[in-house]
């Protein structure tokens, strides 16, 4: 196969696909050509620490042996098999997703990614409660389909609108800003007792489901207050509501855990997730329910379908990723590593002022940049992102918020070199515009 350049290949790129949420004219991507553990490089041999994990989905790393040589082998034997079909790897991995999702979470229908997932929890959660409306959380990010951007709270939604019908949002556990005015010392938990006066605003028996993402993603890695799930699980079952964790981006060991919520001991009604369950390398979403709703379809249609559901490739991956998981000891490196990341990101918000605030779960934490701690006002992040990837660090951020979401697999030492990069980052370009 001919070798493009550099610029070939942004070109042809750039000509004839489209990038997302993009001004198409104004796009700039990296002419990646391969990968390896947390590094990629481009075609003119440059390598940059990925500091996102792609798009926070790379869990096992770029090009884990393990996960290449089943995609081989299952590639060999069998790609692909109609939805109607039974195959070895969708049955294996049904029941290995049932072993260690929490509580009587059973069973999965299996999608392409976590868009498709959240419309097809949305799609169940109404065919089994016989209700209408779905509320979520407005920082919130739930995919960029019909139904899931209407779920989704964010600035993305607006243009999209009108969408589905029955979608109401509410206010968010967001400590650092907090939407009714307390403080941390002040707070009376106004974001739990807010839900349940939506609830009885919108009328609690036309209600189907709240979705929640385990811990908020894009929008800013909001953590919840501890009491925060335990209680949304409490308000769902006083009125008969289904509790759905959207872990797309915060499971599959990025908090530590394989899902968000297990730090919390909640067993939602149904986890919908995608990314890290194949590491990015096939796509595949998934919608795991409990027991319960699992046999209420028994005997009734389920309306849900897609030509690639259960596809055999891509459970084959996902066995081989949750393999690597369990016996590289990758969780308990996220755990190990993750101690280490929020210590330093710590001691960078003591030196620098324009870092507000950090967050930080596992392997899954950020830092919220402002040009003054008093008045939080939010900082620019162009340069300091700019900063970051010409000096061989990828990384992404949402407005003032900078993400540090690295591969799983990664070391200490590996973490440090993004980290003294950083460090000099905010000394030189964001400090000097604290006022």
């Amino acid at each position: 196969m001919t070798k493009l350049t550099s610029q070939e290949i942004i070109d042809l790129n750039k000509e004839y696909t489209f990038y997302s949420w993009s001004n198409q004219g104004q796009v700039n991507p990296i002419p990646m050509v391969k990968a390896e553990g947390p590094y990629f490089w481009d075609a003119d041999g440059k390598r940059y620490l990925d500091f996102a994990s792609q798009l926070v989905n790379t869990n096992v790393g770029h090009q884990h042996p393990k996960v290449i040589k089943a995609i081989q082998e299952q590639a060999a034997e069998l790609t692909f098999a109609a939805p109607g079909m039974a195959t070895e790897p969708r049955g294996l991995l049904g029941k290995k997703l049932a072993e260690i999702t929490p509580g009587d979470l059973k069973k999965t229908f299996f999608t392409l990614g976590g868009a498709e997932a959240n419309e097809n929890a949305i799609k169940i959660a109404r065919f089994y409660t016989g209700r209408h409306k779905i509320l979520a959380r407005y920082r919130s990010y739930h995919g960029a389909t019909h139904g899931a951007m209407a779920l989704t709270g964010d600035y993305r939604r607006l243009p999209a609108e009108p969408a589905i019908s029955g979608v109401v949002h509410f206010l968010d556990p967001y400590c650092y800003r907090c939407p009714f005015g307390w403080t941390k010392e002040t707070c009376h938990r106004e974001c739990i007792s807010h839900v349940e006066e939506v609830i009885q605003h919108e009328g609690p028996d036309q209600i189907a489901a709240i979705f929640l993402e385990g811990v908020t993603g894009t929008n800013g890695l909001i953590i919840p207050p501890d009491e925060y799930w335990p209680r949304m699980r409490e308000i769902c079952d006083k009125y008969g509501i289904l509790l759905i964790s959207d872990e797309v981006m915060s499971g599959w060991g990025r908090t530590g855990e394989w899902f968000a919520v297990d730090h919390w001991n909640v067993v939602p009604d149904i986890i919908t997730t995608a990314k890290g369950i194949t590491s990015g390398y096939v796509p595949l979403g998934a919608v795991i329910v409990r027991e319960k709703i699992a046999k209420f379809f028994d005997d009734k249609m389920l309306y849900a379908g897609l030509t690639y559901s259960g596809h055999a490739l891509a459970c084959a991956t996902a066995l081989a990723t949750i393999e690597a998981y369990e016996e590289d000891g990758i969780f308990e490196n996220a755990k190990k590593v993750g101690k280490y990341l929020g210590a330093r990101l710590e001691e960078l918000k003591v030196k620098h002022l324009s870092v507000g605030d950090v967050r930080y779960i596992g392997m899954f934490s950020a830092l919220e940049l402002v040009k003054n701690r008093e008045t939080k006002e939010p900082m620019d992040l162009t340069a300091l992102k700019n900063f970051m990837v010409e000096n061989g660090v990828y990384v992404f951020n949402f407005k003032n918020i900078l993400f540090v979401v690295p591969p799983l697999v990664i070391t200490e030492e590996q973490l440090e070199e993004g980290l003294i990069l950083l460090d000099e980052g905010l000394a030189e370009l964001m400090d000097k515009q604290v006022v």
